[in-house]
């Protein structure tokens, strides 16, 4: 019997940049529910009766990620459901949480004034969360690269780690968003993935696994990390987007770092060629998009 096709695996065999493949939100919601979550966690999951599709209506009116979260051992935090809300804006950050006494609760927080940058109703939180997608049931490479993950941070970052649903990229496990920031890194392993998360404490960024921040559309993102590689920069402040524009395929994105600008070109494309099978369920082949850097210029 040939063994079972994993994303991970094969997207490590074709050599596939994971720079530039980062989900694009910046308003995220995580909510507490200890399990088991199923293929679509907000539907899946044994969450209160309509609570599910009202949640799916929430991200799509106000464009947010919308995650179950649990601790690695399945215990909560104490009574009730731990509820957080971040903003992933590249300049202000913001992270919001609070305990509800009654999940569906999360239903009642202003997310149109948390994103015109007003408050949900919950109390600011002062701190970061590793948030690491072990949702198996979507795809097996979440669970099998992503738990020894999650394990490892919960014992060195209890505080900041927490296992969560689907997060995108299942061929980039195991993976984690490092919010409020909106930082995706992927395949991940324990070693590597305390590493990450030593040097985000630290105001590094490891370029060696990093898929892009959230808040920016992927050519930009893979933009960012170009620059970065180029510039042998890795102080998360030290690269501020200040413009971006695109054309017929091509982004130019702006950034300013150490009292320079720099323009950095990326042509992106989806070749039929590239087809392949982008998750361990996926029943066809999809093609991949591939960003190509084609210039860096510093501007005088």
């Amino acid at each position: 019997m040939s063994p079972a096709f994993r994303c991970a695996a094969e997207s490590l065999l074709r050599d596939e940049p994971a720079a530039g493949t980062a989900t694009h939100v910046r308003t995220w919601l995580l909510l507490e529910h200890t399990g088991p979550w199923g293929n679509d966690a907000l539907l899946d999951a044994r969450l209160s009766e309509g609570l599910g599709p009202r949640l799916k209506q929430l991200a799509r009116e106000h464009r947010a990620k919308v995650l179950l979260i649990r601790r690695f051992s399945s215990s909560s935090d104490g009574d009730g459901a731990r509820v957080f809300v971040a903003s992933a804006d590249p300049l202000s950050p913001r992270l919001e949480s609070g305990v509800l006494a009654d999940e569906r609760e999360v239903l009642d927080l202003d997310l149109a004034g948390f994103r015109a940058g007003g408050t949900t109703g919950l109390a600011a939180y002062d701190g970061d969360l590793f948030c690491v997608c072990t949702n198996g049931r979507h795809d097996a490479c979440c669970a099998e690269r992503g738990r020894p993950v999650a394990q490892a941070l919960d014992r060195a970052h209890p505080a900041e780690t927490w296992e969560v649903s689907h997060i995108g990229g299942d061929r980039f496990a195991g993976n984690m968003v490092v919010l409020p920031q909106g930082l995706y890194y992927g395949r991940l392993d324990p070693v590597s993935a305390l590493a990450v998360a030593g040097a985000h404490l630290a105001g590094d960024l490891d370029l060696d696994h990093l898929r892009g921040r959230s808040s920016q559309p992927m050519p930009v993102q893979a933009a960012e990390i170009f620059l970065r590689r180029q510039l042998g920069v890795t102080r998360e402040a030290d690269v501020v987007l200040t413009g971006r524009a695109s054309q017929a395929g091509v982004t130019t994105a702006r950034f300013a770092v150490a009292g320079a600008e720099y323009d950095v070109r990326v042509r992106t494309t989806v070749d039929p060629a590239t087809a392949t099978r982008l998750t361990c369920k996926a029943h066809r082949d999809n093609p991949v998009p591939e960003h190509e850097l084609l210039s860096v210029t510093r501007r005088s």
